[in-house]
């Protein structure tokens, strides 16, 4: 049994996995955290890390290295997505990073992972709990983040992969700015996601996919909201499957919904209030077009994500 520690360092939150990892590969959580610190904000404007949302992701970066420390982890891996691939000030940030672990102890550097890495990790922890759960596939994982958004495809491995730059911060920091938000607004999004969706197909073929997995916390936003939850449970989400027609209710739903009406939702996470009608449009949109080329796909939303995927490759 080996004790790792996992941080996925995103556009919007920061999340921490302490967990034992057996001879088989299987998981068991010790700590398990997410932060909603928006890394990201503003980077799309002005290709800078924001100074007050770094320091909130220091502090909270310092925060789980002590925590890593106090479960007596062996290993830490720290993976950085989006935001810190595009600002022209990463190098702050991977270095406020290392000091934060180098203080209990850890020699621990944050990996700008390309967006391939990224999707590989995703698919990884996505698709475990399926496969054992005997969920068919071929099986196009979809981790919709806050800068970007990537489409997997495979069964038992990666067989193909992309990253376009749609995410909820991102869409909605270039579009979605009136409460709710108008016609207008919502079909140049649609035009940026339909551009999105064109990208990936180059290499992604939507074809023939018998289950789309739905990962990160706009997907798990709106499968809470289409199982009509009264507060968030995760544990009712992992697995949930829904017709591909109640994820886009759901989603169309929060997308026209004020920011007041979300916020009054028992399971909305206070840190997506204002970004999840932006998450909620993509996820329609990738689910339209999945739809159009794969009619009988079915959809499961997985809790495991690219958490999971970077503590498995801890223990190796």
């Amino acid at each position: 049994m080996t004790r790792v520690g996992a941080v996925d360092c995103g556009t919007n939150s920061i999340r921490l996995l302490v967990a034992d990892v057996d001879e088989s590969g299987a998981l068991t959580d010790v700590v398990r955290r997410t932060e909603v610190v928006r890394l990201g904000y503003g980077v799309d404007r002005t290709g800078v890390i924001d100074v007050g949302a770094m320091e909130r992701t220091l502090r909270q970066t310092s925060e789980y290295a002590v925590q890593c420390r106090e479960h007596s982890v062996e290993r830490v891996r720290f993976v950085a997505t989006s935001a810190s691939r595009d600002a022209r000030n990463a190098s702050d940030f991977v270095a406020g990073v290392e000091q934060a672990f180098a203080a209990t102890g850890f020699d621990v550097s944050p990996e700008v992972v390309s967006g391939d890495v990224e999707a590989d990790l995703s698919f990884t922890g996505a698709t475990g709990d399926l496969v054992a759960g005997g969920v068919a596939g071929p099986y196009l994982v979809v981790d919709l983040g806050g800068g970007s958004t990537e489409l997997v495809r495979g069964t038992d491995h990666v067989e193909a992969a992309r990253s376009v730059d749609v995410g909820c911060v991102r869409i909605f920091e270039r579009h979605l700015r009136s409460d709710p938000p108008t016609d207008a607004e919502i079909a140049a999004a649609t035009r940026d996601v339909a551009a999105a969706l064109d990208r990936a197909e180059e290499v992604v073929d939507l074809a023939g996919i018998a289950t789309v997995v739905g990962l990160a916390g706009s997907i798990t936003t709106v499968t809470a909201h289409a199982l009509r939850l009264t507060a968030y449970e995760p544990e009712r989400i992992h697995l949930a499957t829904l017709s591909p027609a109640a994820h886009r209710e759901a989603s169309q739903g929060l997308l026209h919904m004020t920011t007041a009406d979300r916020a009054a939702l028992g399971f909305m996470h206070p840190g997506r209030v204002d970004v999840i009608g932006a998450g909620a449009l993509v996820w329609h949109d990738v689910l339209g077009r999945v739809l159009e080329r794969s009619p009988d796909a079915q959809v499961v939303t997985s809790e495991h994500d690219i958490l999971d995927g970077i503590a498995l490759s801890c223990s190796r």
